[in-house]
């Protein structure tokens, strides 16, 4: 196994007037599985195939364990890529699918069928071995793809947006087997997808790129809770972080009714006004905070979402927070939104970078509260 280490990796295409992605620093630790996570055009997959060999580096360097692989051609680099389109021989059956980069690089008959009979046993797929491609269900083929990477017996696992040709259900179930799967094998895994959700549950940690360009890294907990900046806030997180302007009062920050207590270091060089965010989650009705009309209720089950909206100094602001089952609010219905105590994020309003947070109602703003009520 081996460590994977971008040095101020760039890559510029050429007549492109801006990088694609733009020195990135990078270090996945041995058997980690990190996954590179962003938005279409974010230099993800870019990234991923610098590390592959299949892009050339513009500058910098890329390492794989000890070697300096920037410019070492991609069959001598010890990886194993899965791909998109699962990338199978249709007149190939399962087991000669799985065995066929082995048969390239000489291994023998025997060798070579005991470790694709190996894969086949880890990935449930022996009863298929002898089945074509067209016989396969997407899931299955998917599973192919994984055993044709794991009879190579890799450094580096690479995988691009692996899930996005399977449906829902399916999807799901195939992510947590990958992630079982690659932490059994103790294999360094670096996976691309575009999906969120993919990323806070399969990930050791998570690098958030945007426009070629290292947001924050940190575990799923870390960018959940401690986003740090706006668009990390706004990414990371199903349905996003609620992120509007608010004022800056003495003690705080207003939102509605109330005063939200931030230390006052942190808006220092603030101005009159700064970003907020507060997760959908985070938000209760009742109370002091902002009133606001009901536009729609999706109902889950146990839980929905509630979407509303509401003015604020002249403003209109659109809401999302997370309501238990049985209490939905009607359409058209207003109610008054107030963040958790503890649950607030602010940013700075220009640079969008982390100001403080998460921070809760002032002391005044709490016994106010009990006064009323």
């Amino acid at each position: 196994m081996a460590t994977v280490v971008f040095d101020h990796a760039t890559r510029v295409y050429p007549g492109a007037a801006e990088p694609a992605v733009s020195e990135l620093d990078l270090r996945i630790s041995d058997g980690e599985f990190l996954v590179l996570v962003g938005p279409s055009g974010c230099g993800k997959s870019t990234s991923l195939r610098m590390l592959a060999g299949l892009e050339d580096v513009s500058s910098g360097r890329i390492a794989i364990g000890e070697r300096d692989v920037t410019y070492m051609a991609p069959k001598d680099r010890d990886i194993a890529m899965v791909f998109q389109n699962y990338a199978l021989y249709p007149h190939m059956s399962v087991a000669e699918n799985m065995g066929f980069a082995l048969r390239i690089a000489g291994v023998g008959k025997q060798e070579r069928a005991a470790r694709v009979a190996e894969a086949a046993r880890l990935l449930d797929l022996e009863p298929l071995l002898d089945r074509k491609p067209k016989a396969l269900s997407g899931g299955q083929r998917q599973r192919v793809a994984m055993g044709r990477a794991i009879v190579r017996n890799p450094q580096v696992f690479l995988m691009d947006e692996p899930l996005s040709n399977l449906d829902a259900k399916l999807r799901v179930q195939t992510r947590s087997q990958i992630s079982s799967l690659t932490r059994r094998l103790g294999v360094t895994t670096v996976y691309v997808t575009h999906d969120q959700v993919e990323a806070l549950t399969m990930g050791d940690r998570i690098a958030v790129m945007r426009a070629g360009v290292l947001q924050q890294l940190g575990t799923p907990r870390e960018l959940y809770n401690a986003p740090r900046n706006v668009f990390v806030a706004g990414f990371i997180g199903s349905p996003a972080m609620n992120v509007f302007p608010a004022r800056v009062v003495e003690g705080g920050v207003q939102i509605g009714t109330t005063v939200v207590a931030v230390e006052r270091s942190a808006l220092a060089d603030a101005g009159a006004e700064v970003t907020v965010g507060v997760r959908p989650e985070d938000l209760v009705a009742g109370g002091d905070g902002l009133t606001v009309t009901v536009d729609l209720v999706e109902e889950l089950g146990a839980d929905g979402y509630l979407y509303a909206h509401g003015d604020m100094e002249g403003r209109r602001l659109d809401l999302v927070a997370r309501v238990a089952g049985g209490e939905y609010p009607q359409l058209g219905e207003l109610v008054t939104l107030a963040a958790r105590p503890g649950r607030l994020h602010v940013f700075h309003a220009q640079t969008g970078e982390r100001l403080s947070g998460p921070v809760g109602p002032s002391a005044a703003s709490r016994q106010a509260a009990v006064a009323a009520g």
